[in-house]
């Protein structure tokens, strides 16, 4: 038989608190058609597992996680990090997803983590040169260490006489929980986002969201999900409840309306109180914008169109185009324009949570006393926070106007 089953190393570190050293272990050999839960439940029974009723977890270098689909489930709609896809690892295949070389991690019992080292080996085995078999589940070929092992072997390379090497000065960093290393977690592309929800395409928003940084947009998240629960439920709904708990968590302007309107989504309850299709950028445009440009406008509550001051003035529109209040004025709500006391504050809320202190610090000075906003926005360019700024700002923006909707007892639709 050729070469192509995976050589896999497994080494337990340590569990309930404490590490072993010397580090047993055991090299398996796994088959192309073996899965994640085929690999567990080999690793479990060479490392003498009895009480099989614990959950089992595998993380891969690139932080994805493959474990049952229960759980993969629960830790999809967690509260913090990126969106994730569960992978089941009743389905997922090795050979698929590690190659020669490749670490990985495997962990037993998620209360006591027995944490075990993977890592596959450069070059692939015939299962018949080490096993002499070819067997249905992967199997181990060669071991050492206390479990006990029955050649007595205490490290990988103990020929029975040397002294076992020097046990390293820090723990192994997944003991320490610093492994994988931190990756800079890819920021959300609005644009595509925004195209995903306009263009009513499920898949693309769905993809646009999954693995990104997306907690300074929940609003604009939160915008496409009923769109996407729509269209592909099951896959929207730990995406709609990862969002759910992290605008519960956060707690900003809005944030509480959204968060209700999703579980009603997600129940498939109606909306409380009258349901308006609202732009709300266009709303925050008008409650919020340049005082130059408008002093408050109008909301159409049967269209939920969005009409600046202007368009009530036959001569600034034209007599054809100019919209009539007072005719049906409950057709009606005015929007009166806040002040820039909300703008203010979402300048010193940015400002506060930038790392860099000589930068926090530049732009504290820059939002104090008169000209704050230009000195902000020029400061803002200068460090390419542009990107960063939009998302927290619009975020904030329409959650403050989800808010005055739902005050004046209108939720978006």
């Amino acid at each position: 038989m050729a070469r192509t089953w995976l050589s896999v190393t497994v080494e337990l570190l340590g569990g309930r608190g404490e590490e072993l050293w010397p580090w047993p272990g055991r090299i398996f050999a796994v088959g192309p058609s073996h899965t994640f839960m085929d690999l567990a439940n080999a690793i479990n029974d060479a490392f003498a597992r009895w009480d099989r009723s614990h959950l089992s977890m595998f993380t891969l270098a690139d932080g994805r996680v493959i474990t049952d689909e229960e759980t993969g489930a629960e830790m999809a709609g967690s509260i913090g990090g990126p969106i994730i896809a569960p992978i089941d690892f009743a389905v997922a295949k090795v050979a698929r997803m590690v190659e020669p070389g490749a670490e990985f991690q495997f962990t037993y019992d998620l209360g006591d983590a027995w944490m075990h080292r993977c890592v596959v080996g450069e070059v692939k085995v015939d299962p018949l040169e080490v096993l002499g078999v070819r067997p249905y589940v992967p199997l181990p070929y060669w071991g050492w260490g206390s479990i006990p092992d029955q050649y007595g072997r205490r490290w990988a390379g103990d020929d029975g006489e040397g002294r076992a090497p020097g046990k390293p000065g820090r723990p192994h960093p997944m003991l320490l929980h610093a492994w994988p290393a931190p990756v800079q977690v890819p920021g959300l592309d609005l644009s595509e986002l925004r195209e995903a929800i306009a263009a009513a395409d499920a898949a693309c928003f769905l993809t646009t969201v999954t693995g990104c940084d997306i907690d300074d947009a929940l609003q604009q998240v939160g915008a496409g999900i009923p769109m996407a629960l729509e269209q592909r439920r099951q896959e929207t709904e730990p995406v709609a409840l990862s969002v759910i708990n992290r605008l519960s968590r956060r707690g900003g302007a809005g944030d509480r309306v959204l968060a209700e309107d999703l579980l009603a989504g997600l129940r498939r309850e109606p909306l409380p109180g009258r349901v308006v299709p609202v732009d709300l950028d266009m709303l925050s445009m008008v409650l919020e914008g340049d005082p130059d440009l408008s002093i408050g406008g109008y909301l159409d509550l049967r269209t939920g169109q969005v009409y600046d001051e202007t368009a009530t003035d036959p001569m600034m529109v034209g007599e054809d185009a100019a919209i009539e209040v007072e005719e049906e004025q409950e057709r009606w709500l005015r929007l009166n324009r806040a002040g820039s006391r909300n703008g203010w504050q979402d300048m010193a809320a940015f400002t506060e949570r930038q790392p860099d202190e000589a930068l926090r610090e530049r732009l504290e000075r820059a939002i104090e006393g008169k000209g704050a906003f230009y000195r902000f926005r020029d400061l803002i360019h200068g460090q390419n926070l542009n990107d960063q700024w939009y998302a927290f700002s619009t975020d904030r923006q329409m959650g403050r106007a989800r808010e005055f909707l739902a005050d004046n007892g209108i939720r978006v639709g």
